[in-house]
């Protein structure tokens, strides 16, 4: 898009567009999401900007009305598997925060001058810059949603010191930490938070979202002890276990159906409730971007259909289906593992080799084991291989793995066939274009071709019941 077409998509409040840029306005200091309700400013005093961070770094401030830093995160970095699509996805994993730019760096393959000056030059921000406006929301979720004292939400959004995360949310905010806190929204039971009630969360999406044929592979594919999707279709609760970099966690996510879910001009987009329980709260960044991406929150469902509907063979499909997601992996190393072996003997993994949570939360009991604790464990076979090599770093999954460089290595292991090295790529590493193998699936689907396969398993699945 260019500058004058971001303006069109301003003045017409097109929630299509929320989180793919930001705009700010010079004569007031504030910076937006495409479809804020507020009046629209004249286009001599608007700018426009790749990210929030580069609104930020700019001097601009996230406005209080339509939260610009709470919308689906940009599509493109889902998509692309250049350097800076791979380090946004690290960005968002929490490399940054746990790592440093170093860190960001050596997971790249490139010096941590050649990542900054990528980044600076594409979206305006360099890594830290990025990585300060994710802990700045992460903050004010924290603020707004826990009764955590101040100082331990400081540390626990990732920030160094106190005085840099109250400089940083009043730069941010325009407000101070206990002024957010303040804001809280009043109507959703976020302030009625106890240690042992988790952490509420709205997981925005943008457009229509078929929730229905997301919750139903993740009831057909969940693993015991690790996994339970339960109640009835429309009102179904999806809970699992999480390993995380500080600790563990429990997440619960509702589906929704209805008004919200249906992507309409009046409802454009919507949101999953969320329920974290976290046993280190540093943890929150991460959790979420693995949520986000197991349930595909950040895909682009309007690019996706207009591609495939304008196919004969998938037209009726996306036309009775639209904003059909092509869900990912809260966890790609469980997740390859899981494809590899399928779900009853995946439980058998758990039961024997898993470690057991401090407290059980029901029929969750434990966290998928290790591959460290696999290959030593049952060194044999396919398996013994698959998880040696995910140990060790031959194969890497990470979001900023590259996904060719991850297949190569894949195919290189004994006994992983092609099918299944594909099911990895698209669930573990999140690529929107694989085409099975052995499968009718034409280049001119691309690049969503993973979107297709999912219309037509969803459809060979309806048509066997």
């Amino acid at each position: 898009m260019d500058e004058d077409s971001r303006y069109e998509a301003v003045r017409s409040r097109d929630a299509r567009f929320d989180g793919e840029f930001f705009f700010a306005v010079e004569t007031t200091g504030i910076y937006c999401r495409p479809s804020c309700p507020a009046v629209t400013p004249k286009r001599r005093n608007v700018r426009f900007f790749a990210t929030a961070a580069a609104a930020q770094g700019s001097g601009f401030r996230a406005c209080r009305r339509c939260r610009p830093d709470a919308v689906p995160g940009s599509a493109d970095w889902n998509v692309r598997a250049d350097v800076v699509g791979r380090a946004m996805r690290l960005i968002g994993d929490g490399v940054v925060d746990r790592e440093g730019v170093a860190g960001l760096a050596a997971r790249l393959g490139y010096s941590a001058r050649q990542v900054q000056r990528q980044l600076t030059a594409e979206l305006g921000a360099g890594p830290v810059a990025l990585a300060r406006a994710q802990r700045a929301h992460t903050a004010r979720v924290l603020l707004q949603t826990t009764e955590l004292p101040v100082t331990a939400i400081a540390f626990a959004a990732g920030f160094a010191s106190v005085r840099q995360f109250n400089d940083t949310i009043r730069a941010v905010y325009a407000s101070t930490p206990t002024e957010v806190r303040a804001t809280a929204p009043r109507g959703r039971g976020t302030r009625r938070v106890t240690p042992g009630a988790g952490i509420p969360l709205r997981l925005a999406y943008r457009g229509p979202y078929q929730s229905g044929a997301v919750f139903d592979l993740l009831r057909r594919e969940a693993v015991s002890g690790v996994e339970e999707a339960g109640g009835e279709p429309g009102r179904r609760t999806y809970r699992r276990t999480l390993r995380l970099p500080y600790g563990t966690g429990i997440v619960a996510v509702e589906e929704r159906t209805g008004a919200a879910n249906a992507g309409t001009a009046a409802h454009p987009g919507g949101w999953l409730d969320a329920r974290l329980h976290l046993t280190d709260p540093r943890d929150l960044t991460t959790a979420v971007q693995r949520l986000r991406r197991l349930f595909d929150l950040d895909a682009d469902p309007y690019a996706v259909d207009e591609r495939l509907g304008g196919d004969d063979r998938l037209a009726p499909l996306v036309a009775a289906r639209p904003g059909l997601r092509s869900p990912g992996a809260a966890d790609p190393a469980e997740l390859a593992v899981r494809a590899l072996v399928g779900p009853a003997e995946a439980g058998r993994l758990v039961l024997r080799y898993g470690k057991a949570l401090d407290a059980p939360s029901g029929s969750l009991t434990h966290l998928f084991p290790e591959p460290a604790v696999l290959a030593e464990a049952e060194p044999h076979g396919p398996l013994g291989a698959l998880t040696a090599a995910l140990a060790d770093g031959t194969v890497r999954l990470d979001p900023g793995a590259d996904r060719d460089d991850a297949e190569a290595a894949l195919l290189a292991l004994p006994g992983l066939d092609p099918a299944v090295a594909a099911a990895i790529r698209v669930r573990a590493l999140g690529d929107p274009d694989v085409a099975p193998p052995g499968e009718d699936v034409p280049d001119g689907w691309r690049p969503w071709r993973s979107y297709a396969v999912q219309h037509l398993l969803v459809e060979k699945e309806l048509e066997s019941k």
